[in-house]
């Protein structure tokens, strides 16, 4: 194996070890999520996205990035969360082409109850891995200074 080999191991090392990260953390979310408040953690991650926008919408395509979902993903899960009265579409004033989508009352109520869950699953499950020595370094890039 040559440098460039070991480059590549360690980049492969690396990335191994971010999606074990992740797993833990999606895994622990979508439990804490469903059993408290019956949300998934893309759900979540879509009302939160909107309960930061000033105005509490977004155009279709910036939810999706947010989201890291396609636009056909996207559509469906707006869908889903329309069912349940989270969020609404509106038309763009500016654009008539364009379609916003905008949190509700019950949106908004349901995302602030959601936010500790999420965070405090958040704060116990990188507390764990923090104590797992092949993952620490990953959590300790992760917290602030």
């Amino acid at each position: 194996m040559g440098i460039a080999d070991d480059a590549v191991e360690v980049r492969a090392h690396g990335w191994r070890t971010l999606a074990a990260l992740h797993g833990m953390i999606e895994s622990e979310l979508e439990r804490a999520l469903a059993a408290s408040v019956d949300l998934s953690v893309v759900e979540y991650t879509v009302l939160d996205a909107l309960s930061r926008q000033h105005g509490w919408h977004m155009r279709m395509q910036q939810l999706a990035r947010a989201a890291a979902l396609s636009p056909s993903a996207t559509t469906r899960l707006v869908n889903r969360l329309e069912d349940r009265m989270l969020l609404t579409r509106v038309l763009c004033a500016d654009d008539r082409r364009g379609i916003y989508t905008e949190l509700t009352a019950a949106g908004r109520a349901l995302v602030e109850r959601a936010r500790p869950i999420h965070d405090e699953a958040l704060e116990r499950v990188l507390a764990d891995a923090a104590e797992q020595p092949e993952l620490a370094p990953v959590v300790e890039a992760l917290t602030p200074v």
